[in-house]
């Protein structure tokens, strides 16, 4: 299975994210650069409580959260976007269900003061980690960001939407109507879709 860009959706933001993203850097001076050029594209920095951290957190113009990291030896392959932050119920559980469900591996995991943060780096070493954090309240609303994700060209979508029913995930309506792609929600309610074939 191959991740494709997340998206954002249609919809008031309410609170803070579910889902955020983490951008790469490979310098403190890269760093800066990078927070600088989103501030000029429109972002702003934001206080969500992470107090005196290394890493920088910004709101996007329209209010999304996301963290420029400090230089991190775990994520020079990544490429810009260094990973997919997801908060979860249960971090642990849900880690397991996305390695599973895109031929990963969990292969970090750190306890933190309200439970427990967990890692998935990409199979080939290339790409965004997964990680999942302990939510700081319950999923009340869509997400504004969510992944799509796509069956390898040999793999058959509808086989590959069965698997992922019976790893736990779901099959939604949220008003899609008749496309080409299946709308899921993982274990914990994220939604997410499934592509044809890529």
């Amino acid at each position: 299975m191959m991740f494709e860009p997340v998206e954002p959706i249609d919809s008031a933001k309410t609170g803070q994210n579910r889902i955020h993203l983490d951008l790469a850097s490979s310098s403190v001076d890269d760093q800066r650069a990078i927070v600088e050029r989103a501030r000029d594209l429109g972002a702003r920095l934001l206080d969500i409580g992470q107090g005196d951290v290394p890493w920088v957190v910004l709101a996007d113009p329209d209010g999304n959260e996301f963290c420029v990291l400090e230089p991190r030896d775990e994520y020079r392959a990544t490429g810009a976007v260094a990973a997919v932050v997801i908060a979860a119920a249960n971090p642990l559980t849900l880690a397991e269900f996305w390695a599973t469900a895109t031929d990963r591996k969990v292969t970090k995991k750190i306890s933190v003061p309200h439970g427990d943060f967990v890692g998935v780096p990409p199979a080939d070493g290339r790409g965004p980690w997964l990680e999942f954090l302990p939510e700081s309240g319950p999923k009340s609303e869509q997400n504004r960001i969510h992944l799509d994700v796509a069956p390898y060209s040999t793999d058959d979508q509808a086989a590959e939407v069965e698997r992922l029913r019976k790893l736990g995930a779901r099959s939604i309506d949220i008003g899609q109507g008749d496309v080409s792609w299946e709308v899921m929600a993982d274990p914990e309610g994220n939604e997410y879709c499934v592509l044809t074939s890529r």
